[in-house]
């Protein structure tokens, strides 16, 4: 076995996995409305296994995202999208874990009126201020 794959700490790339994964599963069990003791208990697990997952800070093994991709109503695939392989990930200020963003995303993707959708997303648009691109047609 060649020296580069006996190595036992993970690199920077899979440390960023590890996180955009975690914050997909963050993502999508917030926009079902679980908690992270519900999305435990179908997995027969902790609640703070499911934080540790979240968070970056305990790996995911491929049978365990599996089970939690079931359990989410998603591809596994999902837990990847947005993530390229050779993309430099910047960090958010707040180091990604924003409430009141997930929140805000989870109530926008509940309102069933597209244009009262539509109307909210130019006024966000305009809220940020000039130099943005204009209104979403």
């Amino acid at each position: 076995m060649s020296q580069t794959l006996m190595t036992t700490s993970p690199t920077r790339a899979a440390l960023k996995m590890d996180d955009h994964v975690g914050a997909r599963i963050r993502l999508r069990r917030t926009l079902l409305g679980l908690t992270q003791e519900q999305l435990a208990a179908s997995l027969n697990i902790s609640y703070q296994q499911i934080q540790k997952y979240e968070t970056g800070a305990n790996r995911i093994s491929a049978g365990r995202l599996f089970e939690i991709a079931l359990r989410l109503s998603v591809d596994v695939s999902y837990f990847f999208d947005g993530m390229e392989a050779n993309s430099q990930r910047q960090q958010l200020p707040h180091g990604g874990h924003n409430r009141v963003a997930i929140e805000l995303v989870r109530n926008f993707l509940e309102i069933d009126d597209d244009e009262l959708r539509t109307a909210l997303a130019n006024l966000v648009k305009t809220m940020r201020g000039p130099g943005h691109p204009g209104p979403i047609a």
